[in-house]
Protein backbone atom coordinates (compact mmCIF):
# COMPACT_ATOMS: atom_id res chain seq x y z
CA UNK A 1 0.00 0.00 0.00
CA UNK A 2 1.16 3.35 -0.92
CA UNK A 3 2.36 6.16 2.30
CA UNK A 4 -0.28 8.24 1.11
CA UNK A 5 -2.92 5.81 1.43
CA UNK A 6 -1.92 4.61 4.71
CA UNK A 7 -1.00 7.29 6.19
CA UNK A 8 -4.26 9.23 5.06
CA UNK A 9 -6.74 5.98 5.76
CA UNK A 10 -5.56 5.16 8.62
CA UNK A 11 -5.60 9.05 10.16
CA UNK A 12 -9.11 9.15 9.03
CA UNK A 13 -10.12 5.47 10.72
CA UNK A 14 -8.79 6.96 13.97
CA UNK A 15 -10.60 9.81 13.63
CA UNK A 16 -14.03 7.82 12.83
CA UNK A 17 -13.46 5.54 15.24
CA UNK A 18 -13.00 8.17 18.16
CA UNK A 19 -16.22 10.10 16.68
CA UNK A 20 -18.52 7.32 16.93
CA UNK A 21 -17.17 6.32 20.30
CA UNK A 22 -17.24 9.44 22.03
CA UNK A 23 -20.76 10.16 20.67
CA UNK A 24 -21.87 6.76 21.97
CA UNK A 25 -20.80 7.30 25.66
CA UNK A 26 -22.26 11.24 25.52
CA UNK A 27 -25.70 9.68 23.91
CA UNK A 28 -25.49 6.41 26.84
CA UNK A 29 -24.91 8.71 29.55
CA UNK A 30 -26.83 12.31 28.81
CA UNK A 31 -29.98 12.60 28.24
CA UNK A 32 -30.28 14.70 25.14
CA UNK A 33 -29.91 18.54 25.99
CA UNK A 34 -28.57 17.38 29.20
CA UNK A 35 -25.12 19.33 29.75
CA UNK A 36 -22.40 18.49 32.67
CA UNK A 37 -19.88 20.93 33.66
CA UNK A 38 -16.80 19.57 33.47
CA UNK A 39 -14.26 22.77 33.88
CA UNK A 40 -17.22 25.45 35.62
CA UNK A 41 -17.44 28.58 33.40
CA UNK A 42 -15.33 27.05 30.37
CA UNK A 43 -16.29 23.44 29.13
CA UNK A 44 -19.18 21.14 29.67
CA UNK A 45 -20.12 18.47 27.69
CA UNK A 46 -23.55 18.68 26.72
CA UNK A 47 -25.69 16.09 24.40
CA UNK A 48 -27.15 18.22 21.83
CA UNK A 49 -27.99 17.58 17.73
CA UNK A 50 -27.46 20.01 14.95
CA UNK A 51 -29.63 19.70 11.69
CA UNK A 52 -27.68 21.86 9.84
CA UNK A 53 -23.84 22.33 8.78
CA UNK A 54 -21.06 23.99 10.56
CA UNK A 55 -21.43 26.03 13.45
CA UNK A 56 -25.10 26.00 12.63
CA UNK A 57 -25.68 26.96 9.24
CA UNK A 58 -28.95 25.47 7.79
CA UNK A 59 -29.82 24.41 11.46
CA UNK A 60 -33.72 25.25 11.49
CA UNK A 61 -36.29 22.47 11.76
CA UNK A 62 -38.77 24.85 9.19
CA UNK A 63 -36.27 23.69 6.23
CA UNK A 64 -36.95 19.99 5.43
CA UNK A 65 -34.28 19.47 2.53
CA UNK A 66 -31.67 20.11 4.47
CA UNK A 67 -30.44 16.92 5.78
CA UNK A 68 -30.95 15.32 1.97
CA UNK A 69 -29.04 17.88 0.80
CA UNK A 70 -26.00 17.91 3.31
CA UNK A 71 -25.93 14.48 3.01
CA UNK A 72 -25.39 14.44 -0.86
CA UNK A 73 -22.54 17.68 -0.29
CA UNK A 74 -21.00 15.26 2.52
CA UNK A 75 -20.77 12.35 0.20
CA UNK A 76 -19.31 14.71 -2.65
CA UNK A 77 -16.63 16.09 -0.25
CA UNK A 78 -15.91 12.58 0.30
CA UNK A 79 -15.56 11.33 -3.08
CA UNK A 80 -13.41 14.89 -3.79
CA UNK A 81 -10.86 14.21 -0.87
CA UNK A 82 -10.78 10.44 -2.28
CA UNK A 83 -9.60 11.54 -5.63
CA UNK A 84 -7.17 14.67 -4.64
CA UNK A 85 -6.03 12.04 -2.15
CA UNK A 86 -5.21 9.87 -5.25
CA UNK A 87 -3.64 12.23 -7.38
CA UNK A 88 -1.33 13.14 -4.11
CA UNK A 89 2.64 12.38 -4.21
CA UNK A 90 3.66 10.43 -1.30
CA UNK A 91 5.64 13.07 -0.50
CA UNK A 92 2.96 15.81 0.46
CA UNK A 93 3.24 14.66 3.87
CA UNK A 94 0.53 18.17 4.89
CA UNK A 95 -1.79 17.40 2.31
CA UNK A 96 -2.31 13.44 2.51
CA UNK A 97 -2.56 14.67 6.50
CA UNK A 98 -4.99 17.13 5.60
CA UNK A 99 -6.79 14.94 3.75
CA UNK A 100 -7.20 11.97 6.50
CA UNK A 101 -8.31 14.14 8.97
CA UNK A 102 -11.19 16.13 7.45
CA UNK A 103 -12.16 12.11 5.54
CA UNK A 104 -12.58 11.51 9.18
CA UNK A 105 -14.51 13.87 10.30
CA UNK A 106 -16.70 13.53 6.90
CA UNK A 107 -17.51 10.07 7.67
CA UNK A 108 -18.19 10.23 11.42
CA UNK A 109 -20.44 13.49 11.14
CA UNK A 110 -22.35 11.52 7.64
CA UNK A 111 -22.86 8.22 9.11
CA UNK A 112 -25.27 10.66 12.11
CA UNK A 113 -26.99 11.82 9.51
CA UNK A 114 -27.37 8.77 7.62
CA UNK A 115 -28.49 6.95 11.26
CA UNK A 116 -30.36 9.73 12.95
CA UNK A 117 -30.98 12.83 10.58
CA UNK A 118 -29.08 14.87 12.62
CA UNK A 119 -25.50 15.39 13.75
CA UNK A 120 -24.13 14.67 17.66
CA UNK A 121 -22.75 17.45 19.54
CA UNK A 122 -20.77 17.26 23.09
CA UNK A 123 -18.15 19.62 23.35
CA UNK A 124 -19.83 23.12 24.47
CA UNK A 125 -16.48 26.20 25.45
CA UNK A 126 -18.05 29.01 26.99
CA UNK A 127 -17.18 32.19 28.98
CA UNK A 128 -19.71 33.68 30.98
CA UNK A 129 -23.12 33.89 28.80
CA UNK A 130 -21.57 33.75 25.41
CA UNK A 131 -20.51 29.79 24.28
CA UNK A 132 -18.94 28.81 20.70
CA UNK A 133 -21.21 26.23 19.38
CA UNK A 134 -20.75 22.85 20.35
CA UNK A 135 -19.21 20.25 18.45
CA UNK A 136 -17.46 16.93 17.96
CA UNK A 137 -14.10 14.64 17.47
CA UNK A 138 -15.37 14.93 13.53
CA UNK A 139 -15.36 18.40 13.69
CA UNK A 140 -11.97 18.62 15.40
CA UNK A 141 -10.24 16.42 12.38
CA UNK A 142 -12.49 18.50 10.22
CA UNK A 143 -10.19 21.88 11.08
CA UNK A 144 -7.66 19.85 11.75
CA UNK A 145 -7.48 18.82 8.69
CA UNK A 146 -8.01 21.97 6.89
CA UNK A 147 -5.28 23.32 8.71
CA UNK A 148 -3.04 21.16 7.38
CA UNK A 149 -4.74 21.58 4.00
CA UNK A 150 -3.43 25.45 4.57
CA UNK A 151 -0.11 24.38 5.21
CA UNK A 152 0.18 22.01 2.33
CA UNK A 153 0.16 25.25 -0.09
CA UNK A 154 3.06 26.18 1.52
CA UNK A 155 4.89 22.70 1.22
CA UNK A 156 7.77 22.61 -1.63
CA UNK A 157 5.96 20.83 -4.16
CA UNK A 158 7.86 17.33 -5.34
CA UNK A 159 9.30 17.59 -8.72
CA UNK A 160 7.04 16.54 -12.01
CA UNK A 161 9.03 13.15 -12.27
CA UNK A 162 8.11 12.58 -8.48
CA UNK A 163 6.67 9.56 -7.12
CA UNK A 164 2.98 9.31 -6.80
Amino acid sequence: MKRRYALSLSLAGTILVLDLLSKWLVMSRLELWESRPIISGFFDLVYATNRGAAFGFLNRVDITWQTAFLIVVNLAAVALMLHILHRASDRETFLITGLGLILGGALGNLADRLRFGVVVDFLDFYVGQWHWPAFNVADIGISLGAFCLILSLYQKKPHASGSR
